[in-house]
This record gives structure tokens, sequence and C-alpha cells, in this order.
């Protein structure tokens, strides 16, 4: 099966989930999350999160946990001039929003606002799928693995990125690239993975 099958294949996995079996998805999701965050010092620790989009495991539960808790709390905004790149922008209950291209909800842009990759200390990603050697797929644009990148290369050592996942995007192999980077953790209801 070709990654792009396997992704069509996925997204639909994910569509069919019930409001009820996403929402308990979340929550459950959210409180793993809670605890593996229990150790850091909130006003210290920056977080990147997503709004969730086409079926992505719902964050509105976390974004509030990580607001109640005190955590600088930043969204992925589209890069305006690094086609294919991301910017992190704070993001609190009054941020102004706007939509970007592909209808996903983001801060608007303000340079202000901007917290650079080094000072974020945990990313919050979304997933396609996921095996267990911790190889992700992703929605296929390629903006999270350029973010990766730089952590994988050694350039952001303090970065944790955990990728969130419903149980059932977990397949037994994704087909790897060579510009693919594992995860060290991803959280599902059912389990924390660490690879």
């Amino acid at each position: 099966m070709t990654r792009q099958d396997l992704r069509r294949k996925l997204q639909q996995i994910r569509r069919n989930l019930t409001a009820e079996q996403q929402s308990e998805a979340a929550r459950l999701v959210a409180d793993k999350l809670e605890q593996r965050l229990s150790n850091r010092v909130p006003q210290q620790t920056t977080v990147a999160v997503y709004k969730s989009f086409s079926g992505e495991l719902p964050t509105s539960a976390i974004i509030q946990k990580l607001w109640q808790s005190g955590f600088n709390t930043v969204l992925p905004v589209l890069h305006p001039f690094a086609k294919g790149h991301l910017l992190f922008l704070h993001y609190a209950p009054d941020t102004p929003m706007t939509t970007n291209k592909y209808g996903i909800a983001e801060p608007e842009l303000n340079v202000q606002n901007v917290v650079p990759l080094p000072n974020i200390h945990v990313l919050l990603m979304p997933l396609v799928g996921f095996d267990s050697q911790g190889n992700r797929l992703g929605m296929g644009g390629g903006y999270y693995d350029r973010t990766l990148a730089q952590w994988h290369n050694g350039n952001r050592p303090n970065l944790s990125p955990i990728g969130l996942s419903y149980n059932e995007q977990q397949v037994e192999k994704i087909p790897v690239e060579s510009w693919d980077i594992p995860l060290p953790e991803i959280i599902t209801p059912a389990q924390h993975w660490r690879f």
C-alpha cells in the first residue's frame, strides 16, 4: 500500500469515529498528557499545540488544561515567507484568529507574538497514522517534518516532540521515506508510547 493510499484509509477511519468516540479519546489523551507534563514548571514551559482539523484528535480539552495549568501555549502558523515551514505564535483565549489556506484556524500573524523554536519545550503534533517504531504519517505537506528536522539535527535538544492520535490510527508498518523522523513519544487513549 502506498503512503497516499494508507493516508486516505486512515483519514477515513478517523472520520468514521462518532462525536462521542472522538470526545472520549480526547479526554483520555488530555489526562495522559497532563501526567506527562506534571513534572514541568508551567510558567517555565512552552507547549506548542495544534487546532484540530479534518478528523484529527480534538485538542480543545488539551488547550483548556494547558491554559488552566499556566503553561505558555503556542500554535503553529504557516510561515508567510519560508514556504513549507511553520512559525509558532503565542495563543491565549483572547488571541485574534484567522483561517489559513487549508481552512485551519491559526493566530493572526503578529511578529511580537512569534515564539522561536528554541524557546518551545514540548511540540504536540497531529498524526494520520503511526507504527510501533514511532514512525508517523502526516497529512503530506511536510510542515512538521521540517520542524522535526531542526530538532533531529541536534539544533533543538530541549524540544520534546509528542504525537497525539486515536488508537485506530496505529498500523503495523508506516512506509518510511528518507526525510521521515520517528517520534520519541506518541500518546493515544490506550497507551503512552515511548520509543
